[in-house]
């Protein structure tokens, strides 16, 4: 177990499966569409890189009336930094009635150090927000950018 996994176990409340991000990754190649993908991060951390298809869903404004009309059978896929913002979103997605609700395991952090793409609107970036100083050293690949 390395540390960034230590200190995934003590942030998560385990109230969201997580999905690791190599099989989420296969899950994409294969049917992207399949998967509802749902960034949780604010604004300018989107702007810096996403996932491919991933839509914005800022935690500080999250609203349930958001998702009215999308399938509660819908597979969502909820990520942000490392996995803390995206769990408690998941949670309330799974309170909302959705049955099948993921975390991305380690966030777009864990994506990253995978050596998985990540998107702005130009395209592919080695880019990524660090969220904060403090979060920054669990970043290990690409290049963090707060803009």
């Amino acid at each position: 177990m390395t540390a960034y996994d230590r200190m995934l176990s003590v942030l998560y409340k385990q109230t969201v499966p997580t999905v690791r991000p190599a099989s989420l990754a296969t899950t994409l190649r294969q049917a992207p569409t399949s998967v509802l993908l749902l960034d949780t991060r604010t604004p300018a951390e989107y702007q810096v890189s996403h996932l491919q298809g991933a839509q914005l869903v800022d935690f500080d404004s999250f609203k349930a009336t958001d998702f009215q009309d999308v399938p509660r059978t819908r597979p969502v896929v909820v990520y942000c930094s490392v996995g803390a913002r995206s769990e408690q979103v998941g949670a309330q997605l799974r309170a909302l009635g959705f049955q099948n609700v993921q975390n991305l395991y380690g966030g777009i952090f864990q994506w990253v150090n995978d050596g998985l793409p990540v998107y702005n609107s130009q395209g592919v970036t080695t880019k990524v927000h660090p969220y904060s100083v403090l979060w920054r050293p669990w970043l290990k690949s690409g290049t963090a950018a707060y803009e």
